[in-house]
């Protein structure tokens, strides 16, 4: 049987759930557990959601869903990262978010999908039918609380992206976004410095609101200053991160 578009995007890992000769519980040795939705769930509410999830796996820069798609499922990302977006009338691309392992993606009020999402590198998500999703959060006001609280937080980011494409120059919008990039791998348990850079020099000005060549412009001259050091296309380490945080204003 031929597979559909959408299910063919995926490479799906079987091994999801507890085998009856296995211990180890499958959440028990999730590394991003601690930081995700999920942390405050006990044993059993685990197992509970682990019948409901398969694990999947997406290559580097394949989507995860498109805008406009049925919103059939929602995806907690466990490894890698994720970029979404949304396409303007014109044909552009106005990339609204990145995402980290400990994030989850795909919540919708309504039936198709708001933005689109695709992996920045090869990434490995938690996949969680919608429907049966929903008709456990009114068993689980903890995770119903968690999801919330990430929603409040998506909401944040995207005032504060609103405040960056509008007041600030473009020096200020690269170094508020390495500055915002240190605070999420704080966030996410990761270490703030160096910053990973999964994103291309075209996502990061997509994102910003800046061309490839501002981008580059702009780094270019905050590693003359000695504010960064450039290790390699995919980390920058920040060289005086108090002074940055000045320059983007306390992000």
């Amino acid at each position: 049987m031929k597979k559909s578009a959408a299910a063919s995007r995926f490479s799906v890992n079987s091994a999801t759930k507890t085998h009856s000769l296995h211990l180890v519980h499958p959440c028990d040795v999730c590394d991003v557990r601690p930081y995700s939705a999920c942390a405050a769930l006990n044993p059993d509410e685990q197992s509970r959601l682990v019948d409901i999830m398969t694990t999947v796996e997406v290559d580097a820069h394949q989507p995860i869903f498109d805008e406009a798609e049925r919103a059939q499922h929602v995806f907690n990302v466990t490894e890698g990262a994720v970029k979404i977006y949304k396409l303007l009338s014109d044909g552009r691309r106005q990339i609204t978010g990145f995402l980290f392992p400990g994030d989850f993606l795909g919540l919708t009020h309504n039936e198709n999908y708001a933005y689109s999402a695709e992996a920045l590198t090869h990434t490995k998500l938690c996949r969680f039918s919608r429907q049966k999703l929903e008709a456990l959060l009114d068993e689980m006001p903890k995770l119903e609380q968690r999801l919330l609280g990430m929603a409040s937080h998506e909401l944040a980011a995207a005032q504060d992206q609103m405040i960056l494409l509008g007041r600030k120059s473009a020096k200020e919008r690269v170094v508020s976004f390495l500055i915002m990039l240190s605070n999420a791998a704080v966030r996410h348990g990761r270490p703030d410095n160096p910053v990973g850079l999964p994103m291309t020099r075209n996502d990061m000005g997509d994102y910003l609101g800046l061309s490839l060549e501002t981008v580059s412009r702009a780094l270019t001259q905050l590693k003359t200053q000695g504010l960064i050091q450039l290790l390699d296309e995919r980390r920058v380490r920040l060289a005086k991160p108090e002074a940055m945080r000045e320059i983007a204003g306390g992000v």
